[in-house]
Order: structure tokens, then C-alpha cells, then sequence
């Protein structure tokens, strides 16, 4: 029962943080902020973490986790048995509108973050490199729909591509002026769907709906 409760406080104090960055980032906030949020002590917090910056970290770790696992789920080989490229595609970029929509602040920092700490830029990679892998399960049986030179590498380079404009369109802390790119999550999904099939060559349909994410 006590470890039980235990957990129970270390995931509020992991969402109230998580929270926080999102309205404020991770310089605006304080220790004391996060543990008030989640109804916590700050000695709660400080028996678990050492500062914000551990807090931080445990948050990433956190993240990776649940997005890998999210990652499977979604592009589950058994779930996309007679599904066409077009359909795969068309609720992967969704998912990825949709994460880095509700886990801005996470994602913004992991962003920043990775550009200078080697073990941050493991996560990120790793986490790139598990969604490229289950996605190629996918597409490469399905190779005969995609007319690039080279399947394997344009699934990989695609999902590259459509993460590098989502970092531009949301994740940026100047996206408001959005620098041509859409304003609605709606347009940004279906450009980028639109973009990444004429990339591997895929002839679209008559307007295939996205199957939705159980």
C-alpha cells in the first residue's frame, strides 16, 4: 500500500511538472511550483529527485517509454493486415500531429536539449530510429505502391522529414508565425500525409479516410 501510494505521488509530480512546462517552460517553473500542483511536499519531491533538472530527466525517460510502447501499439503489423500504404501513412502522421500537440513542452524540451547532452540525443535518436523501424515493418511488404528507387531509405528519411516540420510547426518557440506552414492541425496533417506519399511515390486514392486510432 505505501509503495502504492509512493507511485502515486511520483506520477503526479511527473504531470503536474509536465504541465507546467507546457504553459511556462522549463526555466519559468520551480520546484515549489510542481510540488503545489501536484498537491505534494517539496520535501516529497526532493526525497525523489535531487532538483528540477532530475525531474526533467525522469520526465523524458518517461516519455520515451510511453511513446515507443504508443509507437507499437499504433503500428501493430496485425492491425494493418489488407490495409494500403495510403491509410498506414495518412494515421501515422496524424499520430505524430497529435503527440507533439499534447506533449509540446515535453517535446520542446527534449528538442532543445538534444542538440548539446549525448545521453538526451540517445533518447531522441532511439526513439526515431524505433518509429522508422515499426513503420518500415509496415510499408517495405508493401513496396510494390511505392515507386522511389529506394524504399527502405525513403520510409526511414520520411519520417525525418515529417518530424522536422512538425519541430518547425509546433515545437518552435516562434511558430506563431508559422513561416507558411499551416495554421490548423487538421491542414498540417494532410499536407504532410500528402507530401510524405509523393515522396515514396504512392499513388493516393480517392480520398482514403484515416482509420481511427483505437
Amino acid at each position: 500500500m505505501r509503495q502504492a501510494r509512493s507511485q502515486e505521488t511520483l506520477e503526479r509530480l511527473l504531470d503536474s511538472a509536465e504541465s507546467l512546462l507546457a504553459k511556462k517552460g522549463f526555466e519559468g517553473i520551480t520546484v515549489a511550483e510542481i510540488a503545489r500542483r501536484a498537491g505534494a511536499s517539496v520535501g516529497a519531491l526532493y526525497s525523489r529527485f535531487r532538483g528540477k533538472d532530475a525531474v526533467l530527466q525522469c520526465l523524458l525517460d518517461r516519455f520515451v517509454a510511453e511513446a515507443r510502447a504508443t509507437t507499437s501499439e499504433t503500428l501493430d503489423v496485425e492491425r494493418w493486415q489488407g490495409a494500403s500504404t495510403e491509410e498506414i501513412v495518412t494515421e501515422f502522421v496524424s499520430f505524430l500531429v497529435e503527440i507533439h500537440r499534447t506533449r509540446v513542452g515535453l517535446l520542446r524540451e527534449l528538442v532543445a536539449r538534444a542538440h548539446s547532452a549525448a545521453p538526451v540525443i540517445e533518447r531522441k535518436e532511439g526513439l526515431i530510429q524505433h518509429i522508422g523501424d515499426r513503420l518500415s515493418a509496415l510499408l517495405l511488404v508493401r513496396s510494390d505502391e511505392i515507386a522511389h528507387p529506394d524504399p527502405a531509405y525513403a520510409v526511414s528519411f520520411g519520417v525525418r522529414l515529417v518530424l522536422g516540420c512538425l519541430e518547425q510547426a509546433i515545437l518552435s518557440n516562434d511558430s506563431d508565425t508559422y513561416y507558411g506552414l499551416p495554421a490548423s492541425d487538421e491542414r498540417l496533417a494532410a499536407e504532410l500525409t500528402r507530401t510524405y506519399l509523393s515522396y515514396l511515390g504512392v499513388k493516393r486514392g480517392s480520398d482514403v479516410a484515416a482509420r481511427p486510432i483505437s
